[in-house]
Parts: structure tokens; C-alpha cells; sequence
């Protein structure tokens, strides 16, 4: 049960929320169709990658990847 209060915890940081968030607006977006599948590709993968990237750089021991 610890286990899983420190995942949450580590889930509700400003990237995480914003990463979230913005994941659940383009795909309304593309649900009601405003928005086209290039640009919610283009979009979404550079967002996801940055923040995979930052956490991989941190996790790797990287502290600038802050």
C-alpha cells in the first residue's frame, strides 16, 4: 500500500499534471474532430518526449536535465 501512495505521489508533479492534461485536451480535440492527426501527432510526441527525456536524463543522474 506504501508502495502505491509514492507512485501517486510522484504522478502529481507540475510536468506529470501538465503532461496529463494537455494528453486529455487533443484527444477531445480529435474526438470532435478540431483538430487534425498531424498536428495532434506533431504535437503530442514532442511533448511526451520531452518529458520522457527529462525524466530519463534524471534518472540516469543527470541533474541539468532539470
Amino acid at each position: 500500500m506504501n508502495e502505491i501512495r509514492k507512485r501517486i505521489a510522484k504522478l502529481i508533479d507540475v510536468k506529470s499534471i501538465i503532461t496529463i492534461s494537455l494528453t486529455l485536451v487533443f484527444c477531445a480535440l480529435a474526438a470532435i474532430g478540431s483538430i487534425s492527426e498531424e498536428k495532434f501527432m506533431t504535437v503530442y510526441t514532442v511533448v511526451i518526449s520531452f518529458f520522457f527525456g527529462v525524466k530519463s536524463g534524471r534518472d540516469n543522474g543527470n541533474d541539468q536535465a532539470k
